[in-house]
């Protein structure tokens, strides 16, 4: 049972999200041979201001 665990940034639509882990899950079944009705694909959303690279936190990237 493959487990994929995506971790980004919220603020992306429905439609974007179905076509993502239709898409991961897509590859995992070609590269690993396994059913898809075995691949969990799991999303953590976090808002921009709980997450920083290099010290600052995205939501203050842009307001400059």
């Amino acid at each position: 049972m493959p487990i994929v665990d995506i971790h980004l940034i919220a603020g992306r639509s429905q439609a974007q999200l179905k076509g993502l882990v239709e898409d991961v899950t897509a590859a995992v079944v070609k590269n690993t041979g396994a059913p898809a009705e075995h691949v969990h694909v799991i999303l953590s959303e976090m808002q921009k201001d709980r997450y920083s690279v290099g010290g600052v936190l995205k939501s203050d990237e842009e307001s400059n």
